[in-house]
């Protein structure tokens, strides 16, 4: 009787997902195809949200995305460019209370609301709201959102100007065992990454950098990168496109005098997908 609750589990967890899946906004997606848990475990609790600017998989478990995917063009960035700013950070209405996070977590926590699809991406000004909802936030340390990460957004910008199309996933690491949390309900990112695919040119790659002060950083493969966090982020790429990580513009962020780094290979931090086992349970 066990054996036959678990199998229903995990068939109720898998039609979840389906279900999930044919509902998410497809035009935020390379091929249409939302991005896939290969973790079941990162399966327990989770939303797909859609946003006019951007789409997003939130855990009830760690309080923030898993992920956050944009579709950007020069169109897009060159109407962005001319939007000013309103800082409108809101929790997510669309969540229940007890999975999602609040403005009152973040309150002298020392941590950034960290954008994971940036407001600097956002076309208009519905789209700039929606992109400060708390549903598209980790806690970020503030050196690295003002610096580093910063630098990274714009290269990735830059990169998009260069190119007709670019599909971008944000989202969180969570690499230390056992893992942060903020006012003891969101979980704090060891690490924070970017995915970059050029669907015309068929190149791919990601940057992926500490939540912490510094300006080290790395770049990686799309497989190399999946395999770590336990998710599929583009289903229909080549395997070809995946393992060949692509040439990413050096993060120049404005205003920093400091030295950049770039480390060439991860650290000896236990895989997350192994991690994660543990913290979404």
């Amino acid at each position: 009787m066990k054996k036959l609750s678990q199998i229903i589990f995990i068939l109720f967890l898998a039609v979840g997902w389906a279900e999930a899946r044919e509902i998410a906004c497809p035009a935020h997606f390379a091929s249409g195809e939302a991005p896939e848990i290969t973790n079941p475990k990162l399966q327990q609790k989770i939303q797909v949200l859609c946003f006019e600017g951007y789409a997003l998989l939130h855990s009830g478990i760690s309080r923030t995305p898993l992920w956050s995917a944009e579709d950007l063009t020069p169109a897009r960035l060159r109407e962005a460019k001319h939007l000013k700013r309103k800082n409108a950070f809101h929790a997510e209405e669309q969540l229940p209370m007890e999975d999602r996070s609040e403005l009152d977590d973040y309150v002298h926590s020392g941590f950034d609301r960290g954008h994971m699809s940036p407001s600097g991406d956002m076309p208009t000004a519905t789209a700039q709201f929606e992109s400060f909802s708390l549903a598209n936030m980790v806690p970020q340390n503030p050196n690295n959102n003002q610096n580093l990460w910063e630098g990274i957004e714009s290269s990735v910008r830059f990169l998009t100007s260069r190119h007709s199309e670019l599909f971008v996933i944000t989202g969180p690491i969570f690499d230390e065992s056992p893992v942060k949390r903020l006012n003891g309900r969101v979980f704090i990112p060891s690490h924070i990454f970017k995915a970059v695919y050029d669907p015309a040119r068929e190149e791919a790659g990601a940057f992926i950098a500490p939540n912490a002060p510094g300006m080290e950083y790395q770049t990686v493969s799309i497989d190399e990168l999946e395999k770590r966090i336990g998710i599929n982020l583009f289903p229909k790429m080549s395997p070809k496109v995946k393992e060949k990580k692509m040439d990413l513009p050096e993060p120049k962020p404005h205003g920093h005098k400091g030295r950049r780094g770039r480390h060439q290979g991860f650290s000896d931090n236990e895989p997350y997908s192994e991690i994660a086992r543990t913290l979404f349970h």
